[in-house]
């Protein structure tokens, strides 16, 4: 293996499903020089995708991967739910490796259920696509056969576009509803911020860098500091000031249940999307 690379002499890493996230991920561990381009190969449904991303990462990328994917030492599953038995199936008579390390960022679906359509060495991980800006949140978990040495691994690759935790794989459902569909809640609260600021009289290009702004800076504060949010909060929380008569509209509004009510919905919704339709 060489200095920085996640793959042993010889071997090659596959990238099935080369959409937003499978491109975000080549393109963090090439930077991060875990692999080289030489090394990745990747495949997408369609000729001209594969065209696409074979011109803008300088990779191999083809529809048919039955031959090149028998190197392989990594593969990232990449393809959306209900196509994961096809892509099993195919995978099957691609006469992968015993030792191949079979990652699977598909929410929804447990690693029995991968293991069942594809024995083997699974690991399943939940990134956010804020790794598309080097920042996103992505926990994995470990499958049949998977080692605290391959759990180690797939956290090296995702630490390329962001940060990565080790977690237990009941956590995952949850896991999607918080991180994996947060930046949309946060989306919102940024846009309705905009809004507000528009509203009392701000330009609206104006109003969304002050929300984005202050929405980043607040994360990192939580971040780097080591504080509960309740006690930054006081910080900014002067007697008597306009930040308590705010907070006390938030808390009207009941924010704190709505948002609460948000994670709780999806992870029931994200709890059906990996099981197989019934017939």
């Amino acid at each position: 293996m060489e200095t920085n690379s996640v793959l042993s002499a010889g071997r090659t890493l596959g990238v099935i499903g080369a959409g937003v996230m499978g491109t975000t991920l080549i393109k963090g561990l090439v930077a991060a020089s875990l692999v080289t381009r030489r090394q990745v190969w990747a495949t997408a449904r369609t000729a001209e995708t594969c065209a696409r991303v074979a011109e803008e990462l300088g990779i191999t990328a083809e529809q048919d991967y039955s031959e090149i994917a028998e190197a392989s030492g990594i593969i990232l599953v990449c393809c959306k739910p209900a196509q994961i038995a096809a892509i099993c199936d195919k995978l099957k008579h691609a006469n992968i490796r015993p030792d191949t390390l079979l990652i699977s960022i598909l929410a929804g679906v447990t690693t029995e259920r991968l293991h069942s359509l594809l024995p083997g060495i699974w690991i399943r991980a939940l990134p956010n696509t804020p790794c598309a800006v080097g920042e996103g949140m992505t926990v994995v978990c470990a499958g049949p056969g998977a080692t605290q040495d391959h759990l180690s691994l797939a956290q090296r690759i995702f630490a390329s576009v962001g940060r990565s935790l080790i977690v237990e794989e009941h956590y995952c459902n949850a896991v999607t509803a918080l991180s994996g569909s947060g930046p949309a809640y946060m989306y919102l609260v940024m846009e309705a911020l905009a809004d507000a600021g528009v509203r009392v009289g701000l330009r609206r290009d104006l109003a969304l860098t002050l929300a984005a702004q202050t929405m980043l800076g607040a994360a990192k504060m939580v971040q780097e500091t080591g504080r509960h949010p309740a006690s930054l909060r006081d910080d900014v929380t002067t007697p008597a000031g306009c930040t308590i008569g705010g907070l006390l509209m938030l808390e009207d509004g009941k924010i704190r249940s709505v948002l609460a009510r948000a994670v709780e919905e999806a992870t029931r919704i994200v709890e059906h999307l990996g099981k197989p339709a019934k017939h």
